[in-house]
């Protein structure tokens, strides 16, 4: 039997990041998350710390190490999104304070820490929010690009566009520079976009499939989806809302739903019209050197399959 994927889940929390974490927690055979590293972006620190720590209480895991990060981008003012996710980051249902204590190590030390004693090629990086934990790490102790296996990452759009901007993603918006280091360091990265995103939507048949599992973990990710949901249905006029976050983790557990091709991704940080834009060269016009697998199509149905049946283990 093959061993668990080591994982650290850098977040920032989220119901859609909530989702992610619940069904990696609810895949232990398949995935070892060796910790929980927080970021501002959605909400500030203070509140994406502490929902990190709800969410493994809520899927039965206070064994889950959660550690606090940056408090704010690299070089900009922080963009936080409290009208898309409520002024907790997990509005929609009422959710208990967590018990589980936070860790006194710096997310970004431990990120390297693990990095340089895990064996090399070990670890994924799952991020679900703005990148400026990983640019720091990277600023601090750039060998660590070399021990990475992959960063599998929610973020950008090339065909979908913007949804913070026209032409921007708002994890990348939120800090733009940390996603053009981390673009530049070398590992290998795979990307979610929008136009993935977008098609794995919350169908009001698929909230109500999570409902009726009936446990409390599911009762209460049916509540936050709810509450989610209703910003991008009055946005879209769609049925439902795009489930950003957990595509990461189901592409860890069955990367077969998704479908892309490596591509060349750049990131704009200097021009005020599209700054946070994810340049990616699709077509294969540039000649520049391909430094991600940019993912573009998704079994919805299937994405759907798995959450609800993980959902159902906690």
């Amino acid at each position: 039997m093959t061993a668990p994927a080591k994982i650290i889940i850098d977040t920032d929390p989220g119901q859609d990041d909530a989702a992610a974490i619940m069904l990696a927690l609810a895949s232990p055979e398949a995935l070892d998350v060796v910790g929980i590293t927080a970021v501002a972006g959605n909400v500030p620190l203070s509140l994406t710390a502490r929902n990190a720590r709800i969410i493994c209480e809520l899927s039965g895991r206070p064994d889950v190490k959660v550690y606090a990060g940056a408090d704010k981008p690299l070089s900009r003012t922080l963009v936080t999104a409290e009208h898309v996710h409520g002024s907790t980051g997990l509005d929609g249902t009422i959710l208990a304070e967590p018990t589980m204590p936070l860790q006194d190590t710096h997310a970004v030390d431990f990120i390297i820490e693990t990095l340089r004693t895990e064996p090399e090629g070990t670890v994924t990086l799952c991020t679900l929010g703005a990148l400026t934990n990983i640019a720091l790490a990277l600023q601090k102790a750039p060998e660590i690009a070399g021990r990475v296996k992959e960063l599998v990452m929610m973020g950008g759009g090339f065909f979908e566009g913007g949804n913070i901007t026209p032409a921007a993603e708002f994890n990348i918006y939120v800090d733009p520079e940390a996603a053009d280091i981390v673009f530049k360091s070398g590992m290998p990265i795979v990307m979610m976009p929008l136009d993935v995103t977008h098609k794995v939507m919350t169908l009001k048949s698929r909230i109500d499939r999570i409902r009726a599992i009936g446990r409390p973990a599911a009762v209460a990710m049916a509540e936050m989806l709810d509450f989610f949901e209703r910003f991008d249905i009055e946005k879209y006029g769609s049925d439902g809302g795009p489930l950003h976050d957990p595509t990461v983790i189901a592409y860890m557990l069955r990367p077969e739903l998704f479908s892309g091709r490596d591509c060349n991704v750049e990131i704009e940080t200097t021009s005020e019209l599209t700054v946070g834009m994810t340049v990616v060269d699709w077509w294969q016009v540039t000649g520049r050197p391909h430094n991600a697998k940019v993912m573009k199509d998704v079994d919805a149905d299937g994405f759907f399959d798995l959450l609800t049946e993980r959902l159902a283990r906690l």
